[in-house]
């Protein structure tokens, strides 16, 4: 990583947004925004955020400015020894260094933390996958099996169909032919009334005025008698015992 395209980033782990402006430096090479800075090192004895170090010195902490003027620039090594600015300089260029190593250890470990998880991930996928193939060929197995089922209920819902279809032609055959018997019926009912008399040996008469005293008004099925007709009708359709001697003689 070029040192003039790195930007510094604040060294607070809640923080870690670029710097601009003004911020804070620390003697053992740390850089804050200002308000973290200002947070932080307000209070006494000043603990590093960072590696919690003791900045206890006047000169440990400093505020400055990332983009001074030119003027500044002209004026803060001026009159200072070749050896003191060539100190200043390489400890300034040491904290660089420190600032860019470590923003390189951290992206390091971001990335070789990345890469675990990438890995974790990876072997996750794999077992869901595995797991998810032995589910689908069980599936597969058993939609195979349904799908069995589901032609033998086929098959027998048209071998049921079929016969009560075939029922069905039955059963309106026999309600034709049930239905012209009732028609025939009714029709020889009333061409030609069966008659049915009482199986009493007495014709029905002609007239009702011709009736016996002993049949009732219905005389072709029903027929009453009183308790006087009763006594008459069976004495006069009894035979004596003399007549029935003599016919047993003659015999």
């Amino acid at each position: 990583m070029s040192a003039s395209k790195f930007t510094l980033l604040c060294n607070s782990h809640n923080c870690r947004t670029k710097l601009s402006g003004f911020a804070w430096v620390t003697a053992c090479s740390h850089v804050f925004c200002d308000q973290h800075g200002t947070e932080e090192f307000s209070r006494t004895p000043a603990i590093c955020p960072a590696c919690s170090s003791m900045l206890s010195g006047k000169l440990d902490v400093l505020r400055t400015e990332l983009a001074p003027s030119e003027q500044y620039k002209a004026m803060v090594l001026v009159g200072l020894q070749p050896e003191t600015v060539l100190e200043i300089s390489h400890k300034a260029l040491d904290f660089w260094t420190y600032q860019v190593n470590q923003e390189r250890l951290l992206m390091e470990y971001s990335l070789s933390r990345a890469g675990g998880q990438v890995l974790q991930m990876e072997k996750f996928m794999i077992q869901q996958n595995q797991s998810k193939e032995l589910e689908l060929n069980a599936l597969r197995g058993e939609m195979a099996s349904l799908k069995k089922v589901l032609e033998e209920y086929k098959r027998k819902y048209s071998e049921v169909l079929e016969r009560l279809n075939e029922r069905n032609g039955q059963y309106q055959k026999l309600q034709g032919l049930l239905d012209s018997l009732r028609m025939h019926t009714l029709g020889t009912g009333e061409k030609d009334p069966i008659s049915h008399p009482f199986t009493t040996g007495l014709v029905k008469p002609r007239s009702s005025h011709n009736s016996p005293s002993f049949l009732g008004p219905e005389g072709d099925r029903f027929f009453s008698l009183g308790s006087e007709n009763a006594k008459t009708f069976f004495q006069f359709s009894t035979p004596t015992r003399d007549r029935t001697q003599t016919f047993i003689k003659k015999n």
